[in-house]
This record gives structure tokens, C-alpha cells and sequence, in this order.
């Protein structure tokens, strides 16, 4: 067949129409190309925001730490990092959930975009209080309280990674949201449920978390460890002279101890997997009065939503029973729940690949004798800070038991992951006054840093890929919740603000005097006047 065409124009189209399917693949093929090279590009520029920040990471873990202070009573912890945040344009919103430490520091750019919230727990243990930099036990405060897990350091991760992000988010009208928030009351998994149930999460679309460790490392799934519920027990009976008329009396103290003694018989019949501990909070007055109240906190854990309910079910019945054999009453008040941890798996796959860009950072050979030191100190394994990478981890088919976190409730109700960075020396007993010791030291900061880096990598991927923050969604919906949903402990229990107060207003007067100045002095090593490293007393 010939053709022909009235016009050149005619030609030039026809020609433009045949090749016009190469034309758009190779632009298809440039934007792919493109868009890698701008995520990378945009991911330098994040490093070298946090990089420029370094200086408040560590005034931010130095001036926490000195703060010491426990769950519910985190005031000035709260007071510090609000100021940061709203004196770099976040709104901040206090009394959240009823509790006077919790806050949100929310900032949007554009409209669109997605909400991401991004927390990290801020209270101390208590008896952990401990100078930092030294390889020995010597308390600044005897007694007081400290921050001997490193919640100090999580707020410092977040906020750096915030900021480097939100510079980014204004050059390159980036629209999205970033929701900053704190884990009041951790250790007693007394808050986060409390967030969950009053709709702290109701306009997010997914949580990234960080916590304090000994690598820089992620996870999905279940991972090992429980989830449980925090109980306080208290009983009332009737004093009486526990000489001159001890059938008078009805001892609440009888009760607690019949109560602890029938639930210690009944951990042979549960199963090996639960973990369930008790301290006596309240053992009466005098020993020659009979106790008319008397206190026990509990915690109950288990791997399962059913199993959580029915421990704490059986202890409720012990309790009753143990009133009922005493002639006493009994009341009990949720202190605050977790539940199992469940993390997204696109989430953890995206930022495992941040991880693996970043790397951990290089440790000086005074950092790693210290670490080592320390490690000797509490007779754990003399490895020292780690250098390689740990991998992604993926759930166990049966997952370990250990300790809960209250994530956990965070994480059945939005897509979250945890990250864990390095500020922390491996190896060491947990919730000890050893595991404070490195919290205000180059190890903390350069950890921080690196932890930093990637939350920053991270809150960019899922600003600027909506199929990321789509597959999140989609692995909660039809993975995570498909066959197990939420099943929530809390109903109408109002938080427990008043904890800790008494151990805070005994100790926080002398913990003032050593609260770090970051205006006079460059570290809070330097204001302490220790020397790093310091491995061994001299008198």
C-alpha cells in the first residue's frame, strides 16, 4: 500500500504518533529513576540536618538525664522538650488523656499528606540514680531515682529527626503532618491505653516509635516478650493493739500476704510462658497494729489478649478469696495495660534498608573499654559496644517471654514500628542502676545520632511514597487484624496521676542541685567534673 500525506504536518504527526509510545516509556523510565535519586538526594540532606543538630541531641540526653524523674511526674522532662518543639513551630497541646505530662507537639505543612506520629518513653527507674561516665556504682542522689533504662534519650532521637525532616518538608512543599508525643509512664505501662482509649492516635496514619538499645535495629510481627495489665490491690480491714486485743483486729497485711502465698501456688498451673511479679506497697504502720490497710501491685503477662485476661482474672479471684479467709474488704484499680506488640512489616522492611545505609557508628577504643568495663562491673559478658549490624527481625514461631511495653496497645491500633538505636552498652541486667551509667556519655549521644538518622530516612519514605504508607495500612488490615483485633482492658479508669509524687517531691530537691546547665557547661560530663573515661576510683 502507498501512503500519502496532504501536508508535511500531516508527516510530522504521523511520525510523532509512531514514536510517541517510546517517548512516554522513556519518560515513564526517567521519573523511576528520578524519584530513587531524589529520595537519596533528600536522605543526605536529612543526615546532614541531623548531623547539624548533634550539639541538641546531646544537650537533649544530658539535660533529660539529669531530670531523673519517674512516671506520672515527668514535669520538668515535659516542660523542656515542649519549649524546644514550640520554639521550632509545633503546636503544643498539654493535659492529654488527663495526664499533666502528656502532651502533643503537632506541625503540617500544605494540606495532604500523611499524619505521622512519632513517640518515645521519658521516664526514669526508681533507686537508678547514677553518675554518669564512671565504671562503678556512686550515686549522685542516694536513693533517688535515675534513668536507669535511658529513657532519657528517645526525645532527643525524635525531635533532631523532626527537625532535619520539617527543614526538608518546607524547601521541597512536601505536604504531611509530623505528631510528636511522649510514653509518659512506661515502666508501669501506665499511659499509652490511655492514649489509645481517649483518641491520641484517631487522625494518624502511622506511629514510629524509638527505644533506647545497644543496636540500631527494627522489627515486625510478634516479637518475643508479653504484653499485661498493672493492678493495685488494696484491703481494708480493722486495727486493733496487735498484743493487747489481736481478735479485734482483721489485718489487711493477712490478706495481702494470703493473696500473694495462694497466687505463688498457682504459677506451677499456668503456663511456662506467663511472668507475673508483686511488690507490697502499702504493709501497715507499726508491727504492734494490727494493718487496717495494706497494698500490693501486680503485674500479670502473657503472650496472648486471652491469656493477659485470664491470669488477671485468676489473680482478681485470689484476691477475693484472700479478703473472704481474712474477714477483710478488697477493691482493685488498673494502673494500665499493654498489649502484645504486633509491628508492620512494610514499615520494618523500609526502614531496615535506612538502617543498613546508616550503619553503626564508630565506636573510639575509649568507648569500647569503657563499655567493657562496665560489663565486667555488673559480671555480664566483656564484648563491648557492638560494631555489626543485627538483623531484621522477623517473629519466631514461638516467641521468648520477657518484659511488655505498652506500644504494644499503639500498635493494634495504627501501623508502628519500634526502632532501636545504639546509646546503650550491651549485656547488662536491665532496669539497673548500671544501664545509666553510659546514658549521659559520648556513647548515649553518637547512638542518638545514628537513631536520628533513621527516623529522619524513615518519616521521609512514608512522606514521600503513598504506596508505603498503602502497604502499612493494608498489612494492618488484612495480615495484622485479619484474625486477632484489640481487645482493650481499660474502660472508664481515669490515669494514675498521682504516682510517684511522694518519691519525687523526697528527692527532686537535691536532684535539682544537679540539674545540667547547658548554658555554662559543654556536657553534663564537664559540669559533674569526671573525666571520660573513668574506669577505676582513685582516692
Amino acid at each position: 500500500m502507498k501512503l500519502s500525506f496532504a501536508t508535511s504536518d500531516a508527516l510530522a504527526a504521523f511520525s510523532l504518533a509512531l514514536a510517541m509510545p517510546a517517548v512516554v516509556a522513556s519518560i515513564g523510565e526517567a521519573r523511576a529513576q528520578a524519584e530513587p535519586d531524589r529520595s537519596d538526594a533528600l536522605k543526605q540532606q536529612a543526615a546532614i540536618g541531623v548531623e547539624k543538630r548533634s550539639k541538641l541531641v546531646q544537650e537533649m540526653v544530658d539535660s533529660i538525664f539529669s531530670f531523673g524523674e519517674l512516671g506520672m511526674q515527668e514535669f520538668e522532662t515535659s516542660k523542656y522538650i515542649t519549649a524546644i518543639l514550640e520554639k521550632n513551630g509545633f503546636t503544643v497541646t498539654r493535659n492529654v488523656a488527663g495526664m499533666p505530662t502528656a502532651w502533643t507537639a503537632v506541625w503540617s505543612n500544605g494540606s495532604g499528606g500523611p499524619t505521622i506520629a512519632v513517640g518515645s518513653d521519658i521516664d526514669g527507674i526508681p533507686k537508678a540514680n547514677q553518675k554518669p561516665g564512671i565504671a562503678w556504682r556512686e550515686p549522685l542522689v542516694p536513693g533517688a531515682p535515675g534513668h536507669g533504662e535511658g529513657h532519657n534519650s528517645g526525645q532527643a532521637v525524635n525531635v533532631a529527626a523532626a527537625l532535619a525532616v520539617k527543614d526538608i518538608m518546607v524547601r521541597e512543599k512536601i505536604p504531611g503532618t509530623l505528631k510528636l508525643w511522649p510514653g509518659v509512664a512506661e515502666e508501669p505501662v501506665a499511659a499509652k491505653a490511655f492514649f489509645v482509649r481517649d483518641g491520641l492516635f484517631s487522625d494518624v496514619d502511622v506511629v514510629l516509635f524509638t527505644h533506647v538499645g545497644s543496636n540500631l535495629q527494627t522489627s515486625w510481627g510478634q516479637p518475643s516478650g508479653t504484653g499485661g495489665v498493672s493492678v493495685l490491690y488494696t484491703f481494708n480491714g480493722e486495727s486493733a493493739h496487735s498484743a493487747g486485743a489481736p481478735w479485734r483486729g482483721r489485718s489487711a497485711l493477712d490478706a495481702v500476704e494470703l493473696m500473694d502465698t495462694g497466687w505463688n501456688f498457682r504459677r506451677e498451673h499456668l503456663r511456662p510462658e506467663q511472668r507475673s511479679h508483686y511488690v507490697i506497697k502499702d504493709g501497715g504502720d507499726f508491727p504492734n497494729v494490727v494493718p487496717s490497710t495494706a497494698t500490693v501491685w501486680y503485674y500479670f503477662r502473657e503472650q496472648t489478649f486471652e491469656n493477659i485476661r485470664k491470669n488477671y482474672e485468676i489473680g482478681t479471684k485470689i484476691a477475693d478469696a484472700a479478703a473472704m479467709m481474712t474477714d477483710t474488704t478488697v477493691s482493685h484499680r488498673i494502673i494500665g495495660t499493654a498489649a502484645p506488640q504486633h509491628m508492620n512489616r512494610p514499615m520494618a522492611e523500609a526502614a531496615y534498608e535506612n538502617i543498613k545505609k546508616i550503619g553503626l557508628p564508630t565506636w573510639t577504643d575509649d568507648e569500647q573499654r569503657f563499655a567493657k568495663a562496665v560489663q565486667k562491673l555488673v559480671k555480664g559478658k566483656e564484648a563491648g559496644l557492638d560494631t555489626e549490624l543485627g538483623p531484621l527481625n522477623a517473629p519466631e514461631p514461638e516467641p521468648k517471654s520477657g518484659g511488655s511495653d505498652d506500644i504494644g496497645d499503639v500498635s493494634w491500633t495504627r501501623p508502628t514500628i519500634t526502632i532501636r538505636f545504639p546509646s546503650n552498652i550491651p549485656n547488662l541486667p536491665g532496669h539497673n542502676w548500671s544501664n545509666a551509667i553510659a546514658m549521659a556519655t559520648p556513647i548515649a549521644h553518637k547512638g542518638a545520632v545514628a537513631g536520628a538518622k533513621a527516623m529522619a530516612f524513615t518519616m521521609l519514605d512514608l512522606l514521600l511514597k503513598p504506596e508505603l504508607v498503602a502497604s502499612a495500612k493494608s498489612y494492618f488490615t488484612d495480615v495484622q487484624t485479619k484474625d486477632t483485633k484489640y481487645q482493650p482492658v481499660l474502660t472508664n479508669e481515669l490515669p494514675y496521676i498521682e504516682m510517684n509524687a511522694d518519691i519525687m517531691e523526697k528527692f527532686r530537691p537535691e536532684m535539682k542541685k544537679y540539674y545540667y546547665d547547658s548554658k555554662k557547661y559543654k556536657t553534663y560530663l564537664e559540669q559533674l567534673g569526671i573525666h571520660w573515661p573513668t574506669l577505676e576510683k582513685t582516692n
